[in-house]
């Protein structure tokens, strides 16, 4: 499946499957809406699933890695070579991510999306082979028009393939890349008009004078490439991302397949927007794990019309935000499948 197969296999949710949910619901041994969002979670989950009560099972995120050329702007705390380092932390199991997918049982997958490094052959690293990393927005296009759209369909093909294995309850995507978050901040910029100062934030510490350089590489890559606002490929070719291409590859193929997508933070929401400039119904099917303490991201989450499960103050990616969701949606999931009805739990319903 390539981009345009994906666009036109995006039908929408089950709306019979969501009105037979809520009676389920509405039937279960508690004052009706007495879960709050609890309910409203398993509902849109039936909904993509078309399954009432909805299945479980294996929860999956893909961790995307690349590098970007516009770390050369000193925009990033960070030097480029962390973005290889932290892909090998994840191979050995040390980062955050994998910290918390032990303890909410999810399996990540890593995958050389562009990082400009040669990494020895790994059973557990899938490598993309589009381009290591991108080139300086500031001085032309990141990418071409044609590496762009390789990287979303790879995404696409990641998805394919991780629902060929098994068909995930629940799919993440999460994220690894200095600089990176210059671009999702670019990306924002360039779909929504967005002034760079009022949406680009520290990313992963950086000081002041860094996040000037930040505000004006942003500046700069907009006026120099002018992406197309009305053309979401054009917008991810000039400023975005090989990992941020992949990422929305794998939101629109997990809305083209019906599985539910939980989103992580502001990187992942850049690819958000993308996908929903190839097909505004994609927001259906995703689900926003948390409100970022990156500086765009409420915005970004308003502009996609989410409202976020969790508000932790967390903004370090990897998918650590869409993992801890991943435990919330599964929770509600089980309450509409183990819960006993009135009827079966010989309790009088509401009267009045």
């Amino acid at each position: 499946m390539r981009l345009a197969e994906a666009i036109e296999k995006i039908a929408p949710p089950d709306a019979a499957a969501e009105a037979e949910a809520q009676r389920w619901l509405d039937n279960l041994t508690k004052p009706p809406g007495s879960l709050g969002r609890l309910e409203e979670l398993a509902r849109r989950v039936a909904a993509i699933q078309g399954a009432v009560p909805p299945r479980l099972g294996r929860k999956i995120i893909l961790v995307f890695a690349a590098d970007h050329g516009v770390t050369a702007e000193g925009v990033s705390a960070y030097p480029q070579a962390v973005t290889a380092q932290m892909t090998y932390n994840f191979l050995a199991g040390g980062a955050a991510i994998n910290a918390l997918a032990r303890a909410f049982a999810v399996d990540i997958e890593v995958i050389d999306a562009g990082v400009d490094h040669d990494f020895p052959p790994h059973d557990k690293l899938r490598a993309l082979n589009i381009k290591r990393g991108t080139d300086n927005f500031t001085r032309g296009p990141a990418m071409t028009r044609a590496e762009a759209e390789a990287s979303i369909d790879d995404g696409i093909r990641s998805v394919e393939e991780a629902v060929a294995k098994e068909r995930p309850f629940l799919l993440g995507v999460g994220e690894m890349g200095i600089g990176n978050t210059t671009s999702a901040a670019a990306v924002l910029c360039a779909l929504t008009g967005a002034a760079s100062r009022e949406v680009a934030g520290s990313g992963a510490g950086v000081d002041a004078a860094g996040w000037a350089r930040k505000v004006a590489a942003i500046e700069r890559g907009l006026a120099l490439n002018r992406p197309d606002p009305n053309d979401a490929l054009d917008v991810l070719a000039k400023v975005g991302g090989l990992e941020i291409g992949a990422m929305t590859g794998a939101i629109l193929a997990a809305a083209a397949l019906r599985v539910p997508l939980v989103l992580d933070g502001f990187i992942a929401g850049s690819a958000a927007l993308l996908a929903r400039g190839f097909s505004p119904r994609v927001t259906e099917f995703i689900f926003a794990a948390h409100l970022s303490a990156e500086k765009g991201h409420r915005a970004m989450l308003r502009e996609l019309g989410l409202a976020p499960l969790l508000d932790l103050d967390m903004r370090l990616g990897e998918g650590t935000g869409a993992c801890l969701a991943m435990g919330l949606i599964e929770a509600a999931v089980k309450l509409m499948r183990e819960m006993a009805t009135f009827e079966s739990a010989g309790i009088a319903g509401k009267t009045t």
